[in-house]
């Protein structure tokens, strides 16, 4: 059964439902006697949508200690509730910090600190590009060959992704461009489904595969997974060799963007869908595409047949990229520093 509300007030008594709820479960119990013996001054969450840590953020709140999260992309207040609820939130920028007040205008000004996000301090470290040769001879890549990163998202997300990755080699090879070309495949980190096998397998002598390198807990979900330093590395590696990302609306394009390497959004359905009511019109809908200065910000790649003529356009002036990148990002080279300061604060 689906329940509707069109008042905000029967949305909050539903989530003081959820937090007796919480309260009633043993798991809270437990994290509750852990925290009574080890009397931490502060929990900090890095992942607002981690169901375990709703209930350690109750218990600690019973307990008068202080408790921060951080919002953990830039797509995450518009897409579902908090799971959890904090004394300090921590956001990338002001337009995260506007965004979180008007989604949960329970949650007073004074309890949002812009820190900026530290996924994006590592570009700016030039020990974290691993060295030419290596990484060209681990991913198996032609170095006198333009390399077109294709980034993965989620099966939920783009279900079609193995065939936009098809439409991508197949066009280039019609194009006569497999000799100047040659694609670099980043699946998502959560993506173990082998969907792209078959693709990758076919094309094999442009696609090559660089797999990201995290680690994962049995669930295998965004809130219970983190990167490896090595994967780190071969981010920023991939940015940086990388003439220009291919992808359906991924965070991705600021990535790219920290070496000035454009990103061509797809943005066309296939005509044989893997999921019928699933469209791109749907994915640049959501609420954080809104946030785009305008349209130039990417390359749009409105049908397959454009594809040959959209993977040269390499250019590295985009103003409107530009101002959409510090408009989500905001001080992101001192956001470690930034978060270290508020957690001493608090």
């Amino acid at each position: 059964m689906l329940l509707f509300f069109k008042q905000y007030s029967s949305i909050l008594k539903l989530e003081r439902k959820y937090q007796k709820a919480l309260r009633q479960n043993p798991f809270y119990e437990e994290v509750k006697a852990i925290l009574k013996k080890e009397q931490p001054s502060t929990v900090f969450c890095s992942h607002q949508r981690a169901l375990k840590a709703a209930a350690i953020f109750a218990a600690a709140l019973d307990l008068g200690i202080s408790t921060t999260t951080v919002i953990y992309s830039w797509d995450n207040l518009p897409k579902a509730r908090l799971a959890l609820r904090a004394d300090n939130y921590l956001v990338w920028s002001d337009y995260m910090k506007n965004e979180l007040q008007i989604y949960y205008p329970e949650i007073s000004a004074d309890k949002i600190f812009i820190t900026g996000t530290p996924q994006f301090e590592f570009y700016g470290k030039a020990e974290n590009i691993i060295e030419k040769e290596i990484f060209y001879k681990r991913y198996n890549l032609d170095p006198n060959k333009k390399i077109i990163c294709f980034s993965g998202d989620d099966l939920k997300t783009s279900p079609d992704d193995p065939i936009y990755l098809k439409d991508l080699a197949q066009e280039i090879i019609k194009a006569n461009l497999q000799h100047q070309y040659q694609i670099l495949f980043r699946r998502c980190p959560v993506d173990f489904s082998g969907r792209f096998d078959d693709v990758v397998n076919e094309f094999k002598e442009i696609i090559k595969e660089a797999p990201p390198l995290w680690y994962f807990s049995k669930s295998k979900e965004w809130n219970a997974v983190y990167p490896s330093l090595e994967d780190v590395k071969l981010l920023v590696s991939t940015a940086f060799y990388s003439n220009i990302v291919v992808n359906v609306g991924s965070t991705m394009a600021f990535d790219f963007w920290m070496f000035k390497k454009p990103c061509i959004f797809i943005n066309y359905d296939q005509q044989n869908k893997k999921e019928e009511n699933w469209s791109v019109n749907t994915i640049y809908q959501f609420q954080h595409f809104k946030s785009m200065p305008n349209k130039k910000a990417v390359i749009w790649l409105n049908s397959k047949e454009e594809i040959s003529k959209k993977i040269v356009l390499e250019t590295s002036q985009n103003i409107a990229m530009e101002e959409w990148k510090v408009k989500i990002l905001g001080d992101y080279k001192n956001a470690s520093n930034n978060i270290r300061q508020k957690l001493i604060i608090v």
